[in-house]
């Protein structure tokens, strides 16, 4: 009849009025949300601030190592962060070496870099040693496993056991002691500010970010 259309309409208008305001209620997803640093919470301050090498651009630096199972969690993490990051940042790594077992595996990363391989390998070199139990920290291992990647077994050989090579892992020691690390993954954002407590591995991007904002507003105009 009409009467029971009539309270039909008027029974799902109310409740489409009642779904409206609880969507004005609940709060924004946690990305749409901005991120309200605490210093001494999510970062520090350093109290002894280190020099930067990205000269204008404000830096973005990580302590890693392959070694380290939440670097690799952090990795495709990082790699998102990468594809939106601001035109006045630069991104840079330097590995750590707690255990002797991450020194050949920070002349895997410096060997990448030198000869242009380091962006595209580098979540293959966490895949191979947490994904699938590649030793890469025995010579041969890595030399076999460059070769399947595509790369110039020689080339890969001489550049590893490179002079210059082992000159960027001691400046790399010299560096983590700088900085005072004692865990890794760390983010170092303009040599002053270091990410402390973030809760989870998708919460990094925005403190990052957050962070290069900070550094952007204390730098000097002009």
């Amino acid at each position: 009849t009409v009467a029971i259309a009539v309270a039909l309409i008027a029974t799902f208008a109310g409740m489409l009025a009642l779904l409206a305001v609880f969507a004005v209620a609940l709060p924004l997803p946690a990305a749409a949300q901005p991120v309200a640093l605490q210093e001494g919470n999510q970062y520090i301050r350093l109290k002894n601030p280190q020099p930067v090498e990205t000269g204008k651009k404000i830096e973005v630096l990580e302590f890693f190592s392959y070694g380290c199972p939440h670097c690799g969690d952090l990795e495709p993490v990082l790699q998102g962060w990468l594809k939106t990051m601001p035109a006045d940042v630069q991104f840079r790594r330097i590995p750590v070496m707690f255990q002797d077992r991450w020194i050949p595996l920070a002349k895997i990363y410096y060997a990448l870099e030198a000869l242009g391989e380091e962006a595209r390998l580098t979540p293959e070199v966490f895949i191979a040693l947490h994904g699938k139990g590649l030793s890469l920290w025995q010579d041969k291992t890595f030399f076999d496993w460059a070769a399947g990647q595509g790369l110039d077994r020689k080339k890969v050989e001489d550049m590893y056991n490179s002079f210059g090579i082992g000159g960027k892992v001691n400046r790399a020691r010299l560096a983590a002691q700088a900085y005072q690390v004692q865990s890794v993954p760390l983010v170092i954002v303009d040599g002053k500010f270091q990410t402390n407590r973030i809760a989870t591995h998708g919460a990094m991007p925005a403190t990052i970010d957050a962070l290069v904002a900070k550094a952007r507003a204390e730098r000097p105009k002009g």
